[in-house]
């Protein structure tokens, strides 16, 4: 067995830019394949990342609603969310949901709200477990 040490991997021919080969003859941009920012968050009481990276800080905007503000910007507001969440109270009626919201998203910056929908309709809440991940290029 090989063990490669080293600190940084640069491409030959542009240097932010590593091809790795995928399934079969299928190459994947590794640059491209890597989260570039990522939290799992309490949105309960007091907001607080349990672990993050790229993440400056969490405001909290009322019941359910979040900002994320990253550490490195993007290049662009047309990065990628996806957001999950957890209900620690087991209530089998409850449809939780973790999303970005309408809000102003910026290149430093996005939000996300926490909602759940019964026979009501649909009513932001907080809940303890949030966790929201990002993909696109840094400027």
């Amino acid at each position: 067995m090989s063990t490669l040490v080293i600190d940084t991997i640069q491409g030959k021919t542009t240097a932010g830019s590593i091809n790795v080969r995928g399934e079969g003859s299928n190459n994947t941009n590794l640059q491209q394949g890597l989260a570039k920012s990522w939290v799992n968050f309490n949105g309960s009481g007091s907001i607080a990342a349990r672990d993050s990276l790229n993440l400056s800080s969490l405001d909290d905007n009322g019941t359910g609603l979040y900002d994320t503000n990253f550490s490195t910007a993007f290049a662009s507001v047309n990065f990628a969310q996806a957001a999950i969440c957890g209900n620690q109270s087991n209530n089998s009626t409850t449809n939780l949901t973790a999303r970005g919201y309408c809000g102003t998203t910026t290149t430093t910056s996005a939000g996300v709200e926490m909602h759940y929908t019964n026979a009501g309709g649909t009513v932001s809440t907080d809940q303890s477990h949030l966790a929201v991940i990002y993909h696109g290029d840094l400027a």
